[in-house]
């Protein structure tokens, strides 16, 4: 009944994108104002933005991942989840993959490390979420059944023909 459900291999990634994350930020701010003299002012606008709102996400995208994992709680676990997979993904995919960026190779090994985190964060944290929600579903189920069982159901439903709940003159000529 009170079996533990969080992922432990969830929770191990979480661990260490915890201590990654700082390293990446680091690295990514020193590579940017390298870079910055030679980049074209809109990939200057696009760059910046994107780093502020990477690292925004990213202190989020692990609170939640935390708590959800942790504490067993199915919102915030999706939250982590889809800030991921639709969020944060993609935005190191386009540092990754953006050849107009001018990447640098700390810069393309800093984010393929933080791809192959976050890969494998979304399909461990899919993988902890269903198995959230099945135990909840099939909680609430035992629930509903443990209320059956206190408050039974009126003779209705009963198969036995002398405990009908309406009296012969009730049921009609049939």
């Amino acid at each position: 009944d009170n079996e533990i459900i969080s992922s432990l291999p969830l929770q191990m990634s979480l661990y260490f994108n915890v201590y990654y994350f700082p390293l990446w930020w680091i690295s990514t701010v020193i590579i940017l104002y390298t870079k910055y003299p030679v980049l074209s002012d809109y990939y200057k606008f696009i760059v910046v933005t994107v780093i502020i709102l990477a690292s925004l996400i990213e202190v989020v995208r692990l609170y939640l991942g935390y708590m959800g994992n942790l504490q067993e709680k199915v919102p915030e676990l999706a939250g982590f989840w889809l800030l991921s997979l639709l969020l944060q993904l993609p935005i190191i995919l386009f540092l990754l993959f953006n050849e107009s960026l001018k990447i640098q190779p700390l810069e393309r090994s800093v984010n393929t490390i933080f791809a192959v985190f976050l890969t494998f964060q979304v399909i461990a944290g899919f993988l902890a979420l269903k198995k959230m929600v099945n135990q909840l579903a099939t909680h609430f189920h035992l629930h509903e059944f443990d209320r059956l069982e206190e408050y039974p159901l009126p003779r209705v439903y009963s198969l036995g023909r002398e405990e009908s709940a309406f009296p012969a003159t009730a049921r009609g000529p049939y």
